[in-house]
């Protein structure tokens, strides 16, 4: 069957998302609304099998083909732990993209970076791919990360993907469908939840469609 187009839906929260023309997630009433979209060409290449970070954990490199690929623009912030969260939901997203051009939803990278809700419900929506044998390619933009530290200690990550000139491709028949203009802007709005190793782990993921300008 035909895919709808559209990269990441009512995602995660409702297991659709990647190139879904599904509804969106319809986030909450307080979501922030992002402006702007600066260009930027920091490619998202991966090699090896983990590396280590100065907090001594081991993560999973994460691998895109060239035939996919994730620019990332404005992802510094000057202070260590907003960064740390935003290197991990990088990460995340990364590995997400990756799980469904590999046909693997238990692929390591995605269940490393991802726990609770996030995990059950990221492996449904990619499970989804790989049962209609669709893949990713073209290349999708990732900008205005807002990174935030909760009184609780949780951390929070928002940021805007572009995901309009990005596609999905039947494996079989070459079946190339594409993401409209219209909607090809989506707001991420994720949780993450510190591991006593260091890592930040997302635990809810969710979308909206029309909060990035």
């Amino acid at each position: 069957m035909n895919r709808p187009t559209r990269l990441m839906t009512a995602a995660l929260v409702a297991s659709a998302a990647l190139l879904l023309t599904a509804c969106g997630s319809g986030g909450s009433d307080n979501a922030d609304k992002v402006k702007g979209a600066g260009d930027g060409d920091e490619k998202a290449s991966r090699s090896g099998d983990a590396t280590s970070q100065p907090d001594g954990s081991k993560r999973p490199e994460i691998k895109l083909p060239k035939s996919f690929q994730v620019d990332f623009t404005g992802w510094k912030n000057g202070d260590p732990e907003l960064q740390a969260i935003m290197d991990d939901g990088k990460e995340r997203l990364l590995s997400s993209y990756s799980a469904i051009i590999k046909r693997d939803p238990q692929y390591d990278g995605f269940t490393f970076y991802n726990t609770n809700d996030a995990l059950r419900t990221g492996t449904t929506w990619i499970k989804q791919f790989t049962d209609d044998n669709q893949t990713l390619i073209g290349k999708v933009r990732v900008f205005q990360p807002q990174p935030r530290i909760s009184p609780d200690g949780s951390g929070t990550l928002f940021y805007c993907v572009d995901e309009s000139n990005a596609s999905t491709k039947h494996r079989k028949t070459g079946e190339v469908t594409t993401t409209p203009v219209k909607g090809a802007l989506l707001l991420y709005r994720t949780k993450l939840s510190k591991t006593d190793e260091g890592v930040w782990k997302t635990t809810t993921v969710q979308t909206e469609q029309g909060a990035c300008k």
